[in-house]
C-alpha cells in the first residue's frame, strides 16, 4: 500500500509539473536546466563513487533557477531582482558550507546505506531516487520564486518588508547556527561531545529552523506579488526539514552514536526555539 501511495504521489507531482510547464514556458526551461545539471552531477558521482555531492548542489539549484527566470523576464522587476539577490546569498552560502564540511570525509552514511542496500543496481536507482527526486522537490519548492518574478511590479508593500525581516531572521539563525557548530567541532577536545551552547541551547537544530523560516520570508514576497497560493512551497520545505531529510533522519543517527544526546533531547526542543527555561 505504501509503495502504491508513493507511486500515485510521484505521478501526481510529475503531472503537475507537466501542466504548469505547458502554460508557463520558463518553468519548462527551469526543469530542463535542472535535469541537465543533475544528470551531469549523477554521472560525476558514478565516477568518484560518492553521491554526497548532491547535498552541495541543493542551495545552488535555487540560485540557478532564480537567475534563469529573471533573465527570461521581458521587463525589469525590482522585486524579482531583490529576490534573486536574497536567494543567491542564502544558496551560495549553504552550498559552500556543505561542500567545505564534506570535503575529504567520503560519502555520507545515508548514501552508503542506500548503496549497500541496492548493490549492483545502485548506480541507476540513485539517478531516480537521489538526483531526479531532489530535482522535482527543488523545482516545486521554487514556485514562489518563479511566480513572484512573473508578476509585474506595482510598487513595494509592507508585506515585502515583512518578508525581508523574516528572511533575515531565518538566515541569521541558519548561518550563525552552522558557524557555531563548525567552531565547536573544530576543537579536537570536543570530539564525541554534544554541542548545547549558542543558538543550540534554544533548539536542537537552529540551522534547519532558520532554513524553514527564510522560506516563509520568500513566501511573503510571493504574497505581495499576488501568488499566495504557492504556500505549498514553505509548507513542503518545513515538512521535509522536520520529518524527512532533516531533524528526524539526523537524530536517528545522533542517538545511536552519542548516548548523551538523549539528555540534550529531554532539555531542548527539536525545532522551534524555546528562549526560556
Amino acid at each position: 500500500m505504501k509503495n502504491i501511495l508513493l507511486l500515485v504521489m510521484a505521478i501526481s507531482l510529475l503531472g503537475g509539473m507537466v501542466v504548469l510547464s505547458y502554460f508557463f514556458t520558463p518553468l519548462a526551461w527551469g526543469a530542463g536546466l535542472l535535469w541537465l545539471c543533475l544528470t551531469l552531477l549523477w554521472l560525476w558521482s558514478l565516477r568518484i563513487k560518492d553521491s554526497s555531492i548532491i547535498d552541495s548542489f541543493w542551495g545552488m539549484g535555487f540560485v540557478i533557477l532564480a537567475w534563469l527566470w529573471y533573465g527570461l523576464l521581458p521587463d525589469t522587476n525590482p522585486r524579482a531582482l531583490v529576490l534573486c539577490v536574497l536567494v543567491s546569498i542564502w544558496g551560495i552560502r549553504l552550498s559552500a558550507h556543505i561542500a567545505v564540511r564534506n570535503h575529504g570525509k567520503g560519502e555520507d552514511y545515508r548514501y552508503q546505506a542506500f548503496r549497500e542496500a541496492h548493490g549492483d543496481k545502485y548506480w541507476w536507482r540513485s539517478y531516480f531516487r537521489v538526483y531526479l527526486l531532489q530535482g522535482v522537490l527543488l523545482w516545486l519548492i521554487s514556485l514562489p520564486l518563479f511566480f513572484t518574478q512573473q508578476t509585474p511590479f506595482m510598487g513595494w508593500t509592507w508585506v515585502d518588508a515583512l518578508g525581508g525581516i523574516i528572511w533575515l531572521a531565518g538566515f541569521v539563525f541558519e548561518a550563525l547556527g552552522d558557524w557555531q557548530l563548525a567552531q565547536f567541532k573544530a576543537n579536537p577536545k570536543n570530539k564525541g561531545k554534544v554541542f548545547d551552547s549558542g543558538l543550540w541551547q534554544y533548539t536542537r537544530h537552529p540551522n534547519y529552523f532558520g532554513d524553514a523560516v527564510l522560506w516563509w520570508g520568500y513566501f511573503c514576497f510571493a504574497i505581495a506579488a499576488g501568488a499566495g497560493w504557492t504556500v505549498l512551497s514553505p509548507l513542503l520545505m518545513t515538512f521535509l526539514l522536520m520529518k524527512v531529510s532533516g531533524v528526524a533522519l539526523l537524530e536517528e543517527r545522533l542517538v545511536e552514536t552519542k548516548p548523551q544526546y538523549l539528555d540534550y533531547m529531554s532539555q531542548t526542543p527539536a525545532f522551534f526555539p524555546k528562549f526560556w527555561r
